[in-house]
């Protein structure tokens, strides 16, 4: 997914005039962006250190505690049968919904009394799973037990004859205990909350009078013996005491850090999951209806595109820029986006031209070009230059940010009638009309290939199905067998109105841009309403509301929900960097500063050092993580050094 620009800890550069005093903040700030990189590159080489040691003690475990047939996320399951006739073993996730169960295999009858057969199954870990029994060759149920399987753990299932009266027991007993996957993610918090305590009370300390005054006695002695030593050293020019007081420049831009602090946090976290999240399932998109941490970042992304476009076009405006002229800026913006979009998902073009006939068109970067060509295009429709005019002590300046903008979100309105009308009145051959499901064993099996209902078939009508993607997350849960494009066109529709929320929160901005508290209520106020229509299209339930939260879909709960987290975040981030300054948006604020750029280069050299080496263990969640922070870290300082040298990829 796309972003923009963030990260790190972030001091403001102090123009220095030609005198002693601004020439020292300069060093103070050299020296703690030198503590900041330096802290940085500390975390990096303790991850790549520590990667060897988690990699043998894995290698170790499984050699002397695991079962070597067993993968990531797996289990074995002893299924005995003391009865005197074959039994069948099936299974089915608890995420599923109105799923088809799934057979395992046959275990035969029982060798005598006393004597079962047993056969060995493997099963997934990741979520609960139903264990059905039952009786061949005549379907009859026997037994169905709900168990939540631990990695690596080894379970025997007893199926056995109490009596005449009793008829058929099940119990699963536990021969090896599982090992505790999530241990990983513990130790890796903790580093990084003691790097960022040790960073803090680092900053709490230089920032005293006494450490200063030391350091900056040290550093002018060293300089001093430097020069005298050094027969080369060129004439030192001291400036007149009289530079002494004059002020520092004033800069004239009032960028807000939260903004490029909630872009970072949300490309650091999509670079994360992308480069595949420690492989937990939790990190993973959801297979269909739900939310996990990997479908969150990409919305947040979209709403805070949206926040910029607000924001920009109404600094543009006021410098006295013509519409005309933004406009032909977005139109060529979106355009260059959605190229870099085709050459990123279709990595093939380094081994010659792309072949059209496999060529996917849409992704990420696509679905942001034409998200942000339309809101830009809605914007410069109703976009004011000139703010300070207009007078908020009107009844109606409560909703002035709304109103004032009417004709857009009449547009916008009408944009989500047209996707409620093609989602649920739209013929879809051999599929019911308003199917929202994921087709596959989902429904029964009734709509084996109704994938996405509506949304699928547009996309396969006018893009092809060897223009989508090939395996879409819902082939994981429900086992769907036709391609589906999370980033296709009817979504594309949602996506729009994500980033026109997320246009509302720059308006709320620019109208209310002095006075803090106002801004904070309007965005609890938005976040608060978003919610309450989440809550009524949802029932509050994952599968059996109205229209469920699907980020496949992008439905419109999903964009509501996403919408409602998204400013309540942005109205805690904004209170701690910007009103109280508490804090200064590192390390999240230099990635955001950079998120093209940090966004393409993660996909282009996923696959090379340091971003990725062969495994000891690939089994391993532990090594998996390490693998992916130390990715996630690398962008992190690169970032921070594009930063330091003033060096920005903007389109």
């Amino acid at each position: 997914m796309a972003k923009r620009k963030l990260k790190k800890n972030n001091t403001y550069h102090s123009s220095s005039v030609a005198s002693v005093k601004p020439k020292s903040q300069k060093e103070m700030a050299q020296t703690e962006k030198s503590a900041t990189f330096a802290l940085a590159a500390v975390a990096l080489v303790v991850a790549v250190c520590v990667a060897p040691l988690a990699a043998e003690i894995s290698s170790s475990d499984i050699h002397h505690h695991k079962y070597p047939s067993l993968k990531m996320d797996e289990a074995q399951l002893t299924v005995n049968n003391e009865l005197s006739y074959e039994v069948q073993v099936s299974w089915m996730s608890q995420r599923c919904y109105q799923c088809l169960y799934q057979q395992l295999g046959v275990v035969p009858a029982g060798l005598g009394p006393g004597q079962p057969s047993s056969v060995n199954f493997v099963v997934s870990t990741q979520h609960e799973i139903t264990v059905q029994i039952n009786s061949t060759p005549i379907e009859l149920e026997l037994c169905k037990i709900p168990f939540h399987f631990g990695e690596h753990g080894n379970y025997s299932l007893w199926v056995k004859t109490l009596n005449a009266s009793f008829g058929v027991n099940c119990s699963v007993v536990t021969d090896k205990d599982p090992v505790n996957s999530y241990i990983p993610i513990l130790v890796a918090f903790l580093i990084y909350a003691l790097l960022a305590l040790v960073f803090a009370i680092g900053k709490k300390v230089w920032g005293l009078d006494a450490v200063r005054g030391l350091v900056l006695r040290l550093g002018s002695s060293m300089e001093t013996e430097r020069l005298i030593n050094s027969e080369l050293g060129p004439t030192r020019v001291v400036p007149p005491v009289t530079d002494n007081i004059l002020p520092p420049p004033l800069t004239s831009s009032k960028r807000l850090r939260s903004l490029d602090t909630f872009r970072g946090i949300s490309l650091v976290i999509m670079v994360f999951v992308n480069y595949g999240g420690g492989r937990y399932w939790f990190f993973r998109h959801e297979s269909w209806n739900g939310l996990t941490v990997a479908d969150l970042v990409f919305p947040w992304f979209v709403f805070i595109m949206g926040t910029s476009i607000a924001l920009s076009i109404n600094a543009l405006l006021r410098a006295g820029a013509t519409r005309c002229s933004l406009l032909r800026k977005a139109v060529w913006r979106s355009l260059q986006l959605f190229i870099i979009g085709v050459l990123v998902i279709n990595p093939n073009y380094c081994q010659g031209a792309l072949a059209w006939e496999n060529l996917r068109i849409p992704g990420v970067l696509q679905r942001l070009a034409w998200s942000y060509l339309v809101v830009a295009c809605l914007d410069l429709l109703v976009a004011r230059g000139q703010l300070d005019v207009i007078t908020v002590d009107a009844w109606w300046s409560p909703a002035i940010d709304f109103l004032l903008y009417w004709p857009a979100w009449l547009c916008v309105i009408l944009l989500e009638v047209l996707w409620l009308f093609l989602t649920f009145l739209l013929p879809v051959p051999d599929c019911p009309t308003g199917y929202l499901g994921p087709g596959g064993i989902g429904d029964m099996g009734l709509y084996v290939n109704c994938t996405g209902g509506a949304a699928g078939f547009i996309d396969r009508l006018l893009l092809g199905e060897k223009h989508m993607y090939q395996n879409p997350s819902s082939r994981v849960i429900y086992a769907t067998r036709i391609p589906y494009d999370p980033e296709g066109v009817l979504g594309s529709i949602n996506s729009i109105l994500m980033a026109f929320l997320g246009l509302q929160a720059g308006k709320i901005i620019l109208h209310y841009r002095e006075r803090p508290k106002s801004i904070m209520s309007r965005f609890l106020i938005w976040g608060l309403s978003l919610g309450v229509i989440s809550a009524f299209l949802t029932k509050c339930s994952t599968d059996r509301g109205f229209i469920p939260v699907n980020k496949n879909l992008w439905s419109l709960s999903y964009v509501t929900t996403l919408a409602c987290f998204a400013f309540v975040l942005l109205m805690l981030v904004y209170y701690i960097v910007d009103v109280n300054k508490w804090w200064s948006g590192a390390p999240f604020y230099y990635p955001g500063m950079n998120s093209i750029l940090v966004y393409v280069g993660h996909e282009v050299f996923e696959d090379y050092f340091p971003f990725r080496w062969r495994m000891s263990n690939s089994q391993s969640h532990a090594e998996h993580l390490i693998q992916n922070l130390v990715a996630t870290s690398c962008w992190v300082i690169i970032s921070y050094l594009l930063y330091k040298k003033k060096i920005f990829w903007k389109i």
